[in-house]
């Protein structure tokens, strides 16, 4: 029984894999400050819940672009679990190559998607992740990482606009029925709905340029299903990417 556990900048992800499928995924919000007693009063009851206990747990892996979030889920594996985890850029070979000037800064999310979704996909791949930012991820026919683009996420320029300009209200991201918005709040919402639409097709029409090879593009990430229907130059909306990344690497290094 695995534990996965990826947290991101603005939610934490946990997974329980029971080895031969998924049994439960449970989202919260990533607090840096949330110790592993506290942790573990959550997930243990959300486990019960799906009757499954604590104790069955026998293999966690991490990935966190959040480094003071690692040394609390650490302790959650090693004290209550008595497992000393698996973490994506410490302890872990990807078993991918990543052919970039410096491996090291790629973010672990980046890479356990470029495994999770070569995967589940093969390759060439394109992958866009929307979150906290929104990533364009390059994938060759042979699974090597190729690097990518890293642009703000769709929460954050809606934020962004709020916090910057005094008379614009807080608004909540909604993909508009018409491009021209007849009040403030629609002109907002096509703004930067429409603008990510377009910033997205535009990314994918120049790497696909510069790549010079047919590739699938795969969607994934918190707020990737706001641009599914919105454009065709997606080819595959896939929420599991991530999941699948890590449970591919764990099983390379058991």
């Amino acid at each position: 029984m695995l534990l996965t556990i990826d947290t991101g900048n603005t939610n934490t992800v946990f997974g329980i894999h029971d080895g031969k499928e998924w049994r439960a995924q449970w989202r919260t919000s990533t607090a840096t400050g949330r110790t592993a007693d506290e942790y573990i009063v959550w997930l243990s009851e959300l486990m019960r819940m799906q009757q499954m206990e604590i104790g069955d747990v026998t293999g966690c892996i991490i990935s966190t672009v959040v480094p003071q979030s690692l040394f609390n889920l650490r302790n959650l594996s090693r004290r209550y679990l008595n497992i000393e985890p698996k973490v994506i850029g410490e302890n872990v070979e990807l078993g991918v190559a990543v052919d970039m000037d410096n491996p090291r800064e790629v973010g672990a999310d980046r890479l356990v998607n470029a495994v999770g979704a070569y995967v589940s996909h093969g390759g060439p791949l394109l992958i866009v992740d929307s979150g906290t930012a929104t990533t364009f991820d390059v994938v060759d026919e042979k699974g090597a990482f190729q690097g990518g683009i890293i642009s703000p996420g769709i929460n954050l320029s809606m934020q962004a606009l709020h916090d910057a300009a005094a008379k614009l209200p807080r608004v909540a991201i909604e993909r508009p029925e018409q491009t021209i918005g007849r009040n403030t709040v629609e002109a907002m919402q096509s703004g930067v709905f429409w603008g990510y639409i377009c910033l997205i097709e535009g990314l994918i029409d120049r790497v696909k340029a510069e790549f010079g090879k047919p590739m699938k593009v795969v969607a994934t990430g918190g707020v990737a299903s706001l641009f599914d229907g919105a454009t065709d130059k997606i080819d595959v909306f896939d929420p599991d990417v991530t999941s699948v990344g890590l449970l591919e690497i764990y099983g390379r290094n058991s």
